[in-house]
């Protein structure tokens, strides 16, 4: 059984079309700086609501 490959068409994707890097950038990056740079896409505040927040929201906004 091989390795899985590394998807390179979605890492080239990522930081040449998405994250718009120049060539020489994007090569000289290392593994975990693209995945720093790819974090930004990330939406903030992935962590669900804590109840006591949408009892607050609640009664601020009662319709």
């Amino acid at each position: 059984m091989s390795a899985p490959r590394f998807p390179w068409e979605e890492a080239m994707a990522l930081g040449l079309g998405t994250l718009r890097l120049a060539p020489d950038i994007f090569w000289r990056l290392t593994l975990p700086e693209l995945a720093a740079a790819a974090r930004v896409l990330q939406p903030a505040g992935d962590a669900a609501m804590e109840r006591s927040a949408l009892d607050r929201l609640i009664e601020r906004y009662p319709d």
